[in-house]
């Protein structure tokens, strides 16, 4: 059975309505990485408050007076996305953990360069301060020269980097 994928182009323009949708309803953009980082607060501050409190970094998102950061407003967007994409998924029948490798490369170095490549993006989506969706998508949506920038050097240092790894998926 052929699995069936929506058109890419008709994926395109609902994405562009939800970003519309998104600008219009809460006044910004959407984005991710910054979801992650209010995540880490959180645990940090449950786990050891006071060292939250005295850090500088996160001292300013955590004491008295100052709202949790799981109420962050990209907090619920992550967990939309991933529900959503659950949910799809699910009532497409492409609902299965994934766990492959290739031609010339194992499961295991596949899932450890996944890793190694995740936590790269993550560190330079917080150098950057914003994620591809955060600093590319929605700031090209609002004609930002930054964001056409962001967008040619994300593309373009992946096609770079893909250069000197394809041997081991092709």
């Amino acid at each position: 059975m052929k699995t069936k994928y929506m058109n890419p182009y008709l994926a395109g323009f609902f994405l562009g309505l939800v970003l519309l949708a998104a600008i219009f309803v809460t006044g910004r953009g959407l984005g991710a990485s910054g979801a992650i980082k209010s995540i880490v607060i959180a645990a940090v501050d449950g786990v050891a408050p006071a060292h939250a409190e005295q850090s500088l970094f996160y001292g300013s998102y955590v004491g008295a007076g100052k709202d949790n950061p799981l109420k962050s407003w990209i907090v619920f967007e992550i967990a939309g996305v991933l529900i959503g994409g659950f949910l799809s998924g699910l009532i497409s029948g492409r609902l299965k953990f994934v766990s492959e490798g290739g031609p010339r490369i194992s499961v295991r170095s596949r899932w450890i360069f996944a890793a190694i490549g995740g936590a790269l993006f993550g560190i330079g989506a917080q150098f950057a301060r914003g994620c591809t969706s955060g600093a590319a998508l929605t700031g090209m949506a609002v004609l930002s020269t930054a964001g056409f920038v962001t967008m040619m050097a994300i593309f373009g240092s992946g096609y770079m980097i893909a250069f000197f790894f394809r041997k081991l998926w092709i």
